[in-house]
């Protein structure tokens, strides 16, 4: 399961969210590994900056490829420009997410629509695109980043908390359906993370009242289980033991819980990190 290490590999890996946080982490650690690496976010002199550091740093291939995941057509588009680059991705790491808490009558139904496009439809279609030939070569996997909301709804952001249950539900699937032919597909469930989106956001105060992880340590949690072929990775034992609240507490009780957790202050509405 472990990625190539050699930089003269021809294996790349493809990070969708790849300009900062878990993703940009994802990228120098495979690409310290030895893996070329194709880079897809929105902001372009983040991706070219990132890029050009792997190159020096670690001898690697890049490709940069700007695109906006909630633009219809995104993940047929990210297809095309790797085919036509000649790239073999042996690696998927779908990490682009949307998020958003909001009270019920005061949320943005396009933010929203664009969540369900990222989080569940471009993972999907990236997915099943890329998934074939690495069945073919009996090599290669999956890993989509879903989040420890995957395992229980959440009062104020139920749309992302049922988007990372697909993401958990429809990895664990494809773990079982490719496992014997050499492929890993994996659930990431996080927890709270040290991301710049917080700020963003305007949540770094809530940040604050959390116990959190770095993207370097989530990544190597990430990457440690993808060599043993796990399903899910829920990095941090905290973190694994609040997942499995659900199986303990009466559903009731959970969701008030989730209630008081997620209230936006002051009827704000807030993006929360992926």
């Amino acid at each position: 399961m472990t990625p190539p290490t050699s930089a003269e590999t021809d294996h790349w890996a493809l990070v969708t969210g790849a300009s900062s946080g878990i993703g940009a982490e994802f990228a120098r650690q495979l690409a310290r590994r030895g893996m070329n690496v194709i880079l897809v976010a929105r902001r372009r002199e983040r991706l070219e900056e990132l890029a050009a550091a792997l190159r020096q740093e670690y001898s690697v291939r890049t490709l940069v490829l700007v695109q906006d995941l909630s633009a219809g057509g995104a993940a047929a588009e990210i297809w095309r420009q790797t085919r036509e680059a000649g790239c073999d991705v042996h690696l998927l790491v779908n990490n682009a997410g949307l998020s958003h808490s909001s009270c019920v009558e005061e949320t943005d139904l396009a933010r929203i629509g664009q969540l369900i496009r990222v989080n569940i439809a471009v993972l999907t279609e990236l997915s099943y695109r890329f998934l074939p030939a690495m069945l073919a070569r009996k090599e290669g996997g999956i890993i989509n980043v879903a989040s420890t909301l995957a395992f229980q709804p959440a009062a104020y952001v139920g749309a992302y908390a049922a988007s990372k249950a697909f993401v958990l539900h429809f990895s664990e699937s494809l773990w079982e359906e490719c496992r014997h032919l050499g492929v890993t597909v994996m659930a990431l469930c996080p927890g709270t993370t040290e991301t710049e989106l917080f700020d963003a956001a305007g949540m770094d105060t809530w940040l604050q009242r959390r116990s959190s992880h770095s993207p370097e340590e989530v990544v190597i949690a990430a990457l440690a289980g993808y060599d043993r072929g796990q399903a899910i990775v829920v990095p941090g034992v905290r973190n694994r033991l609040a997942s499995q609240l659900y199986r303990l507490l009466p559903r009731r009780t959970l969701l008030a819980f989730t209630e008081r957790l997620f209230r936006p202050e002051d009827g704000q509405q807030a993006d929360l990190p992926s």
